[in-house]
């Protein structure tokens, strides 16, 4: 048995939570005051690495996982899904293998990584919509090549990002809705017609909602407006400040709701790294600014996030949302995609983190609990 205590975001309350066999057995109030808050862990479902350790490397090994595992797991993160991007069919199921051989060495990860999110390689191929992602590698959807990753992942992708333009896309669509398979609108140039076809085929979210697409767009109609108006789908945003401005992002939730709204990071390798020139597998030569912005070089396309998605839920806090309210985007809601629960509620998994928040400092974490037991680096 294990318990931990600090202030509930919701309610202000200081708490402490028993956790018996890996979930939440207890909830009892205490009167003392905790200058720290808990919370569920954070879930993120786009996560390409960080600190170094890149999952769409050439050469990606089951430690590379492990490693990268445990390294956003110190930042408060205790679900993810993996992120492959668009490469050649032979690299991503190398990627896929290796993933999978490390949930195998590492039982921690079988509870971390509930599945893989492949995103590509059915993307745009135009410039600007295709965003860093490998033109050469574009191409059509086709459910045999799916079926070829899950035999050599054991079943482990969970979400696909593609771009409805292709005419394969609703077929594809729905063959994979009908398994279970979550699918993505992403890094598109579709008419409202097509996306239309999309989400009735049965694709229930956008990618990185905001991005992934041309810079220039009709004032009305657009995609982006008919992927914000439709309820059936749920938007993922990066809250990173760089990939959606601040007062668009607060119009895209209102539009979304809260409910139908998730946080994630689009973490990369170079997360964790200083500002300069560094040449990556994916995007080539690309530029960390001293502010946080990735960028191709010499461009103003953006190559992912390098800010955890800790940080993206204490940047929407200090603007326009609560803590409450920010947390829910990283926990509460990617846990209802998932199929799993991530509340402060007896039953829950005994997933947490203690952390200090201010509006300056951010979120600092103190602590992390992985089902109830203390989780530390990687021995």
């Amino acid at each position: 048995m294990t318990s931990i205590s600090g202030r509930d975001p919701l309610t202000g309350r200081t708490i402490e939570v028993v956790i018996r066999d890996g979930i939440i057995a207890a909830i009892n109030d205490i009167r003392s005051e905790d200058p720290a808050w808990l919370s569920p862990g954070l879930i993120d479902l786009q996560i390409n690495g960080y600190q170094g350790f890149d999952l769409n490397s050439d050469n990606l090994t089951p430690d590379i996982v492990v490693d990268l595992a445990y390294s956003v797991l110190a930042t408060g993160v205790t679900t993810f899904l993996p992120t492959i991007i668009t490469a050649s069919e032979e690299k991503i199921i190398a990627c896929l293998r290796a993933i999978a051989a490390a949930r195998q060495l590492t039982p921690a990860l079988q509870h971390m990584i509930p599945g893989v999110h492949v995103e590509g390689p059915h993307l745009s191929p135009e410039d600007g919509p295709r965003g860093a992602h490998p033109r050469e590698h574009i191409r059509p959807p086709s459910i045999a090549e799916f079926d070829r990753w899950q035999q050599a992942s054991g079943d482990l992708v969970k979400l696909v990002t593609l771009s409805p333009h292709f005419h394969e896309a609703p077929h594809y669509i729905a063959a994979l809705h009908n398994r279970g398979i979550l699918v993505s609108i992403g890094h598109t140039h579709a008419s409202i017609e097509q996306i239309h076809a999309a989400v009735n085929a049965g694709a229930t979210l956008s990618t990185h909602l905001g991005n992934g697409v041309a810079y220039s767009l009709p004032r009305h109609p657009n995609l982006l407006w008919t992927q914000l108006a439709d309820d059936r789908l749920t938007g993922m945003f990066i809250g990173d400040g760089h990939h959606v401005p601040d007062d668009t992002l607060k119009v895209m939730l209102r539009a979304k709701s809260l409910d139908r709204a998730i946080l994630t990071s689009d973490l990369v390798a170079l997360g964790g790294k200083p500002p300069g020139l560094y040449e990556t597998p994916v995007g080539g030569l690309v530029e960390l600014s001293p502010d946080g912005r990735l960028s191709l070089s010499g461009t103003d396309f953006l190559a992912g996030s390098v800010v955890p998605l800790k940080d993206a839920v204490a940047h929407l806090a200090a603007t326009y949302l609560s803590l409450s309210e920010s947390l829910q985007l990283a926990t509460q809601n990617p846990a209802r995609v998932l199929g799993r629960i991530s509340k402060l509620q007896v039953g829950a998994p005994g997933n947490l983190i203690r952390f200090t928040w201010e509006r300056a400092a951010g979120i600092q974490i103190e602590s992390v609990l992985l089902q109830g037991s203390p989780a530390g680096r990687r021995e």
